[in-house]
Order: structure tokens, then C-alpha cells, then sequence
């Protein structure tokens, strides 16, 4: 999940044309978890995909990169 979900997580971040620190704002976590996530080196908890789903507006299976 780790590669996928943090290319996704990119190429999200980049459609709303926002900065990892302008997401960890958004999203009330640190810029270095942005990077983590984005970097393979840590993965989100379920409480944190749901927001990402939310904030993205898309399902969590879409982020996980089970569906297209």
C-alpha cells in the first residue's frame, strides 16, 4: 500500500495545489507525517484515511489503490 497510497497522496496534494504544509494544516498533522506517507515510510491509520477520503472526496479503497 505504502508506494501506491503515496503517489496517490501526491497527485492529490499537487490537483488542489497545495504544499505538504498547507495539507498538514488542513489536515491537523505534521508536515513530516505528510512526508512520511508520501515517501512509503509510514502508512496512515484508518482515522487518518478517513479524513484524507473526506478532504479528497474520495473513497478510502481509491487512496489504498484498489480501485481507479
Amino acid at each position: 500500500m505504502s508506494n501506491i497510497f503515496g503517489q496517490t497522496l501526491i497527485e492529490l496534494r499537487k490537483e488542489k495545489g497545495l504544499g505538504q504544509i498547507e495539507l498538514a494544516k488542513e489536515l491537523n498533522v505534521s508536515k513530516g507525517i505528510i512526508s512520511l506517507w508520501e515517501n512509503g515510510l509510514r502508512e496512515p491509520g484508518m482515522n487518518s484515511l478517513i479524513v484524507l477520503s473526506k478532504f479528497f472526496d474520495v473513497s478510502i479503497d481509491y487512496l489504498v489503490g484498489l480501485e481507479k
